[in-house]
């Protein structure tokens, strides 16, 4: 569900891949997200994909179940864009083009399907990755790590954190003022001032939350730590070996 709140257990959290530092993790899926920008070719979306789905059962402990309901929605929307990149490619007009299907007023060109493929292995890539790094990292764990392992400002990170929690509450927000117009005698439903009611008690819960890290002055100057992050072998090991998996699959390509 949109929205909903992310719970890790102790396996998850316990495992390999959730011991890594979040920092580290973070690193894999922008490097990995990078690498895909530079290739057109249909294998190496592929091959990232299972290694992201491999690690996150074996090392990160994810149940075959949770992550295929986390996945399910992003890989149809994969195949939608797949397909409708295949559908409305300017090769398909090309009348020099290698025809691939030819039904009725629909033509599809080889270059448009390669390219749809194509494409739909990216989309598929990114959201395995996506849903391991989610699956097996803790919120506050990635704040935590971000101040302490990548120096970033304790302002932004736990502004960021304070945000991402709160975007459950949007939909708790938007059943109350629901309820609230049933009791009043109105229809329950879609309406759009409800989009105004959730605005002004976004406004609310984010002045509450400020006034909050301002009386814990956030970004006055250097701060204690509850706890403590320190690197480890385990996050070299995850590390060179994503970056191998990574060179791997651009050597597929040539």
């Amino acid at each position: 569900m949109i929205g909903a709140r992310v719970e890790l257990d102790d396996r998850r959290l316990e495992s390999p891949l959730g011991r890594v530092s979040p920092v580290v993790k973070l690193g894999i899926a922008i490097l990995w997200l990078v690498g895909l920008a530079l290739t057109l070719h249909i294998v190496p979306p592929l091959i990232l994909a299972v290694a992201a789905l491999a690690a996150g059962g074996s090392l990160g402990r994810i149940p075959a179940q949770t992550l295929s309901v986390a996945l399910a929605p992003l890989w149809v929307a994969a195949f939608g864009i797949g397909v409708s990149n295949m559908l409305f490619a300017t090769a398909n007009s090309d009348p020099l083009a290698a025809e691939l299907v030819h039904i009725g007023p629909i033509r599809i060109a080889a270059d448009a399907a390669v390219g749809g493929l194509a494409l739909a292995a990216r989309v598929i890539a990114i959201a395995s990755v996506g849903a391991v790094f989610t699956l097996t990292t803790d919120a506050t764990h990635l704040a935590d790590s971000l101040v302490q392992q990548a120096r970033v400002s304790p302002r932004f990170a736990y502004g960021a954190l304070a945000a991402y929690q709160a975007i459950p509450r949007f939909g708790e927000d938007l059943t109350t003022l629901r309820q609230a117009r049933r009791v009043r005698g109105l229809r329950g439903g879609w309406h759009p001032g409800l989009l105004v009611g959730v605005l002004v008690l976004a406004i609310r819960h984010a002045d509450r939350m400020a006034l909050a890290m301002d009386a814990r002055a956030f970004g006055s100057g250097p701060r204690t730590f509850y706890r403590p992050l320190r690197w480890s072998g385990l996050d070299l090991v995850v590390g060179g070996g994503a970056i191998a998996v990574l060179g791997l699959a651009l050597a597929v390509r040539s």
